[in-house]
């Protein structure tokens, strides 16, 4: 399930996203938005500033065919605050904190926040395992 509705701000080493809560996210239970929910827009925030270079080649062109898998390898610290409520905006703002980039996958630690409004909800910092199930193609 798509878990970002809008980036907001992207560039080598910041991104932020804008996500609206509908009330048949799978992850909402009794009108609330759950940790696992939260974790997982976190997780994709932060994967769409080094997942891009799978998609995007070195002229700023479009890939063909792309075919990226990809996971949280580790959540390092995590900290949260508040869960938001069916029906809210969240924004996620995350930093690059390092990153291993190969020919065929990607490893790198994000620091990430998210907000409803001006309420911290959630603080982290994660590593995730980005691949292209088709290499060298």
């Amino acid at each position: 399930m798509l878990m970002v509705d809008l980036i907001v701000l992207m560039d080598h080493e910041n991104v932020e996203t804008i996500f609206e809560i509908k009330g048949d996210n799978i992850f909402i239970q009794n009108d609330v938005f759950i940790e696992a929910g939260l974790i997982e827009n976190m997780a994709q925030t932060c994967s769409s500033i080094i997942a891009k270079d799978f998609f995007i080649d070195e002229n700023n062109q479009d890939k063909d065919d792309v075919d990226v898998v990809g996971f949280i390898s580790g959540i390092k610290t995590l900290k949260i605050h508040a869960l938001p409520k069916s029906g809210s905006t969240i924004s996620t703002k995350a930093v690059l904190v390092s990153k291993f980039i190969t020919d065929d996958y990607s490893l790198c630690t994000m620091n990430c926040k998210t907000f409803h409004n001006e309420e911290l909800l959630l603080e982290g910092e994660i590593n995730l395992f980005i691949q292209d199930k088709n290499p060298k193609r």
